[in-house]
Formats: structure tokens, C-alpha cells, sequence
């Protein structure tokens, strides 16, 4: 594992100054593995709180974690010129810890360390850094590979269950772990937006959706197995992605041209699904946003202020009636990459709503 990346630094300097701050404490894993260029602090995946932090005073990083956890962090998890401090184990909680090892007017990301200043980091995350592009596009043609293994595979009498078990396999093979698994078949894609695995069988169709990660860094892609859908599984899919295309393209323009919204992006995604004849289809699921370090770093929303930035990734996912778009784009000066594309998947050309920007997205597989 390299250094940590100076750029990340300047980031954290400027941070500190403008909040008056002369240190910051990391303990959410999402910021320990931004910081270290992929270093993984959980254990137990559902804890808000991982098993070491990571203190910045604006000279160096250093780590803190209990002495059971120690040579593991020092040998698999963080960059060989960060020193590692201790505590014992069964002496306190690393948020206790973390108190003690603190200096005066310092910041936590998260509000359980005693004396400290809760700090939201999160916009530190982006924009991207070139280590960590590429790591995104590694995993992005990795988890797409994963996602279209098991929709070439999977049958109409395969349960949800079944499929989703594939999927978490398949992603396991690749060195991806997988927070988010969703198998939805024919009868419950098109009443839940997020088809959580049943006992149901695929029947005449399925969408498989997973969030999968690589080295802190988030995927998330969504594909489609036609086995006998009706004719109206394909004209929604369009609609879809013609909404999905718009999206990006809104991304890029705020990007690129700078102030640009979260929300500025939400009121063209609306306009798209009223341009291909769902108006209020926006309201049944949200519409997905910046992606990351965190499933989603921000949700796009009618209000959203988060600033649309670039170079950055992108996840965006407009669902119509059983039908859904999803991939995961880098947007950046040189353009937009659709990191999921494996080239081995059917697609077609889709054009935003009012813009010239055409993309190759994924059409549902034939089987």
C-alpha cells in the first residue's frame, strides 16, 4: 500500500482551517479507507464505527487501534509510513481511546468520541484522485463481469435467493465484497422498487442489482435477463434509460461548468420522465447520485445542495414500472466513461432529453 496521497491532505489542511480545527479523527470506515487508498477497518460490517482511526494534525496520519488488531493493521491495512499507536483491548472503546489520544480543538466524524467535534468529512471524498479512478474502473468492469456471469446462468425457475447467492459468489471469486444485493423476477420487480431476495421464482424476467466494492471504492450496476418478458419490458427499459443518459448528461454540464447541483441534475431527470411520458414516476424510488467511497456520497433529491463535481463518479438509476437502468459513469474533462461496461453485454445507443450526449447502455439479455 502506497503513502497516503498528498492531495488528500491538502484537503484535510483546508478542512481543518476553515472549521478552526488542529486535528481530525476518522473512525467511520467509509473515511479510513478514503484516506489510506483502500485500507478496510471493519469487522462487523452493520457497525457505523470500524476497529481503528485515523488521526490527521495537519503534520502526519497516524493510527489508533487495540492491541488485538495492531499487527494486522501494520502488516495488511495501512500505509507503511503511518505509525500505529494502541490501547488495550478490554480497556476502553476505541471512541474513548480516541478522546484520550486527541489534542485540543479537534474534530471526529462521528459524534460518539467524547469532547470532540463532530465534523461531517464526506465532500472530502470527491473529487476523485487518480489512484482511486483507478481502482473505480478495476472494479467497475469487475463487478459488471460478476453481475452478467450469473444473468447468463440463472433460469426462470431459479428462486430470487438462488440468484442473489450467485451473485454474492461471483462477487466474493472477483476479491468484491457485496453490502447490496437485489434479485427481483417478473411479479415482484414491478411492485418494489428494492426486491430484496425471496423464495420466488425469476419467472418471465429478472433484474439483478448489487452495490459491490473494491478497496473502499463503490459499484453499483444493474442488468436485465429477458427469458419470455412481455413487449412492455423493453419500451420501459428505453424510457429508463433515456432518463438514465439525461442524468449524466446534466451531471456533465454542471461538472463542467461549475456550481452545479444535486438538484440542478434532479429537475432535468424530472423533465426527462415527463419528455418519455412518466411524469410522476420520479416520485416511487429515488434517482441515485454522486458514488463513491459510500453507496451513494449524496442522494439527488428537489433540494439537494451538493455540489456536482468532477473528476467523479456516478450512479444513476431511474426505475419504470419493472424495469430499471443502472451503471456506474466517471465523469470527467475528458468526457464520460461508463466504468461497467465489460463489452461483452448487448447494448444501444440511448440520447439525453435535449442534449446531444448519446452512450451504450446495457439493453435486457435475451435468453
Amino acid at each position: 500500500m502506497t503513502a497516503v496521497h498528498d492531495q488528500k491532505l491538502t484537503r484535510l489542511d483546508e478542512f481543518m482551517v476553515e472549521r478552526g480545527l488542529t486535528e481530525l479523527w476518522f473512525l467511520r470506515p467509509a473515511n479510513f479507507a478514503w484516506l489510506t487508498g483502500g485500507g478496510d477497518s471493519t469487522v462487523d460490517r452493520a457497525a457505523d464505527v470500524g476497529v481503528a482511526a485515523l488521526g490527521y494534525d495537519g503534520d502526519a496520519v497516524r493510527a489508533l487501534t487495540s492491541n488485538n488488531e495492531a499487527d494486522r493493521f501494520c502488516a495488511e491495512e495501512l500505509p507503511s509510513a503511518v505509525p500505529v499507536e494502541t490501547f488495550d483491548w478490554y480497556e476502553s472503546s476505541l471512541e474513548e481511546a480516541v478522546a484520550r489520544a486527541s489534542t485540543d480543538r479537534a474534530g471526529a466524524d462521528v459524534p460518539t468520541v467524547p469532547g470532540l467535534d463532530l465534523v461531517d468529512a464526506s465532500r472530502l471524498r470527491l473529487p476523485f484522485t487518480e489512484p482511486d479512478r483507478r481502482v473505480l474502473e478495476r472494479a467497475g468492469r469487475a463487478t459488471a463481469d460478476a453481475v452478467e456471469t450469473v444473468a447468463r446462468d440463472v433460469s426462470p425457475d431459479d428462486t430470487e435467493y438462488a440468484a442473489a447467492g450467485r451473485l454474492r459468489d461471483e462477487l466474493w471469486r472477483r476479491g468484491l465484497e457485496s453490502p447490496v444485493v437485489l434479485v427481483g423476477g417478473a411479479e415482484r420487480s414491478q411492485r418494489h422498487r428494492h426486491f430484496t431476495p425471496t423464495d420466488e421464482p425469476l419467472g418471465e424476467y429478472a433484474l439483478l442489482t448489487v452495490v459491490a466494492v473494491e478497496r473502499g471504492v463503490n459499484i453499483a450496476v444493474t442488468r436485465t435477463v429477458d427469458f419470455d418478458a412481455p413487449s412492455w419490458l423493453r419500451e420501459r427499459h428505453d424510457d429508463a434509460s433515456h432518463v438514465a443518459v439525461t442524468a449524466i448528461a446534466a451531471t456533465r454540464e454542471a461538472a463542467t461548468t461549475g456550481g452545479g447541483t444535486a438538484a440542478d441534475v434532479f429537475a432535468e431527470i424530472r423533465r426527462a420522465y415527463a419528455a418519455v411520458g412518466w411524469e410522476d414516476e420520479w416520485r416511487r424510488h429515488h434517482q441515485g447520485g454522486a458514488i463513491g467511497f459510500e453507496s451513494r456520497e449524496w442522494t439527488a433529491t428537489p433540494s439537494a445542495d451538493a455540489p456536482v463535481e468532477a473528476p467523479a463518479p456516478y450512479a444513476w438509476n431511474p426505475t419504470v414500472r419493472g424495469a430499471k437502468a443502472e451503471d456506474t459513469v466517471l465523469v470527467s474533462s475528458d468526457g464520460v466513461d461508463v466504468v461497467t461496461d465489460t463489452g461483452s453485454w448487448p447494448t444501444a445507443a440511448y440520447e439525453a432529453v435535449d442534449s446531444d450526449l448519446r452512450i451504450d447502455l446495457p439493453v435486457p439479455l435475451s435468453r
